[in-house]
């Protein structure tokens, strides 16, 4: 069974930089793609950031693009968001994701994820 499990959020300031770490267990962690999604107070799941399985490519929301910096580390089963810059706007609850399946290309949207971690909050005050 897969487990994630996020770890990092917190409040902050605007301006300040916070690091996400999602730590997974249950699956081959390095054939896997891996996401971060977020969901703020009254808005529907937006999708910011993905990564290939090796780790090489990433995708970016616009909202986030040149802020956020996602990474994996395969050998500590662990995927990173690196947000910098923090905006009110990005207040949310941030949630790590893995791919449907080991060997995906796919790690543009939610729907390319099968699993989902409980989420951890960030509050950036302005």
């Amino acid at each position: 069974q897969v487990q994630l499990v996020e770890s990092g959020g917190g409040l902050v300031q605007a301006g300040d930089s916070l690091r996400l770490s999602c730590a997974a267990s249950g699956l081959p962690f390095s054939t896997y793609t891996m996401g971060w999604s977020r969901q703020g107070p009254g808005k529907e799941r937006e999708f910011v950031a993905g990564i290939s399985f090796g780790g090489m490519a990433t995708y970016y929301s616009d909202s986030v693009k040149g802020r956020f910096t996602i990474s994996k580390d395969n050998a500590k089963n662990t995927v990173y968001l690196q947000m910098n810059s923090l905006k009110p706007e990005d207040t949310a609850l941030y949630y790590c994701a893995a791919g449907r399946r080991a060997y995906s290309s796919d790690y543009r949207r939610n729907s390319d994820f099968g699993s989902w971690g409980q989420g951890t909050q960030v509050t950036v005050s302005s």
